[in-house]
């Protein structure tokens, strides 16, 4: 096998997390009661978008985007997943241990909340289109 002579430079983080819900309005609903965010863009049906720091949390409408994009438009390939999705949020144990507070008080059920064996909290829960949310230590990953 031959070296590389023009190695591409490696990601250094994450831009954007994309997870999939047909019911946006639910979706919206929940994540500004539930989490706080308030939508950065919104096309009604087909996408929500959400700032987190400074990276992006993109909701798209399966049903809208399997398709190639309309004339005119940008040139975004078509995308789409089915099933749940996951996304992790990043916190510190102090804030997790508001953050049950908050969804015990919201009736949103927890199904789990542990501590991982090389240390780091996470809990989990759902959003209303069935994916995965985890806000957790970043130590989990061995991060500060």
């Amino acid at each position: 096998m031959g070296v590389d002579l023009n190695p591409s430079p490696a990601p250094l983080r994450i831009l954007e997390t994309v997870l999939y819900a047909p019911d946006l309005a639910r979706i919206e609903a929940f994540y500004r009661r539930v989490l706080g965010l308030e939508p950065f863009a919104v096309v009604p049906g087909r996408h929500i978008f959400y700032r987190c720091g400074d990276q992006m949390l993109l909701i798209f409408n399966p049903d809208a985007t399997q398709f190639a994009a309309a004339q005119g438009s940008l040139p975004v390939p078509p995308h789409g997943a089915e099933g749940e999705g996951h996304v992790c949020f990043r916190a510190s144990a102090e804030d997790i241990a508001a953050w049950r507070e908050k969804l015990e008080s919201l009736g949103v059920p927890i199904e789990s909340d542990f501590e991982w064996p090389r240390g780091g909290r996470s809990i989990y829960f759902r959003d209303p289109a069935g994916n995965c949310i985890e806000i957790a230590e970043a130590r989990i990953w061995g991060l500060a």
